[in-house]
This record gives structure tokens, sequence and C-alpha cells, in this order.
């Protein structure tokens, strides 16, 4: 998943930032409102994580702007302890979830977490597909019951697919969301990658999830 981080405190901006690419998240930084707001408007993210105090724009007209631009990209606001008044403008505006300062980081990804599914109307860690589960929060990946071992990048594209199940993805959306590996997108590295997947998804399996849509992209269905 791809992550956008607007937040002027650029200490309290990247370690966030690591987290999120410890748990396998691609994280794009901004440190100002304007330029958090072109971001989101021209680039497709997952979820966006947005300070309502910051400079240049708020984080309330930052969200305001993108609801009234059609964008229902899921958002959680970072808001200052006992900032009530700006929760709740910030919910009216149409902010997913919200988070005062500090916090845990865990209970930051466990709420990520959270709205991305909703957004994509899954109410449960566990998705399942034709034998196929994957658990979210402990990343686990069974098929028929049995245990399969990917690596970090295998999990990331499989978790892309399985959330985006039923549904073409082209190399290129699939390019800007490993983008944090240095995948290259003029490479075959992604086809390389797929193939594992194949081989450990669909291999000995009559029923293949894994599909490539000639001149289009991938599929899992």
């Amino acid at each position: 998943m791809k992550i956008l981080i607007v937040e002027d405190a650029r200490e309290l901006a990247e370690t966030i930032k690591e987290g999120l690419e410890e748990s396998l998240y691609a994280v794009d930084l901004s440190f100002d409102g304007e330029e958090g707001l072109y971001m989101a408007e021209t680039n497709a993210y997952d979820a966006v994580i947005l300070d309502i105090m910051l400079p240049k724009m708020d984080g309330i007209a930052v969200l305001s702007g993108l609801r009234k631009k059609g964008i229902e990209v899921p958002v959680i606001l970072l808001t200052a302890r006992g900032e009530v008044a700006a929760r709740v403008r910030g919910l009216n505006a149409g902010a997913d979830d919200y988070m005062a300062k500090p916090f845990e980081f865990m209970e930051l990804l466990a709420r990520l977490r959270a709205v991305i599914r909703r957004n994509k109307g899954m109410s449960s860690s566990l998705i399942s597909i034709e034998g196929l589960s994957l658990e979210t929060g402990s990343r686990t990946i069974k098929r028929d019951g049995r245990e399969i071992h990917l690596s970090s990048m295998e999990y990331r594209i499989l978790e892309y697919l399985v959330m985006n199940k039923g549904r073409i993805i082209s190399k290129t959306e699939l390019t800007e969301r490993l983008y944090g590996m240095d995948l290259d997108p003029e490479s075959n590295v992604l086809e390389v990658y797929i193939n594992y997947l194949r081989k450990k998804i669909d291999l000995g399996h009559e029923r293949k999830l894994i599909h490539t849509v000639r001149g289009a992209g991938y599929i899992l269905k």
C-alpha cells in the first residue's frame, strides 16, 4: 500500500515513515499543506496521514480540497491533545479517523489498516478467495490450510492483488505502489516476482488465481 504523510514536524514524520516502511508500506512525505494537497491530487494513495496544524494551508483546508474534488482516499487526522473542536471540524469535512498526539505507533498502524480495509469494503483483516487466505495483521498467507512463506516484495504484490481482487492491475499501477523498493519500471523485475508468486500460490492447484491479461496487467480471481 502507498501512504502520504503530511506533517511539518519532520522528526515525527520521519519516525512514522520509517515504521510504515518496516511494515511494508511505500511512503511519501510532505511538510506543508499546499504541497500535501498537490501530492494527494496528483498521485494515487491508499491513505493519507494528515496533521491539522500545517504551514501554508491547514489540514482541514487540505481535506476539504480533496473531498471537493471527489478524492475519497482515507484520511487519518493528527491533532494536538484537547483539540476537540478541530477534530469535529475534521470529521465533518470528511476525515475517516483521527489520532491525538502523542500516540503509540502500533495504534496508528492498526487504525491505518482499518481505514484502508473499510475503503475497500472489507470488514475483517482476514481476506479469503478460493482457498487462499491472507491475514493482513500478521501477514500470514495460506492456501488450502497450508502456510506459504513469501519475501517482503512477494507479500506486497500479493496483498495489493488480493485487496483489488477481480480488478485488472496494470504494471504501471503496481510499480507505483512498490516504488519504495527501488523497482525500475523498465525492468522485468515485476514479472520475475509475479512468476515467484505463481509458483508459491498456484503450483499444484488445478484452479489458478494469478492471471496475466495480455497488454493490460495482472488480475487475481
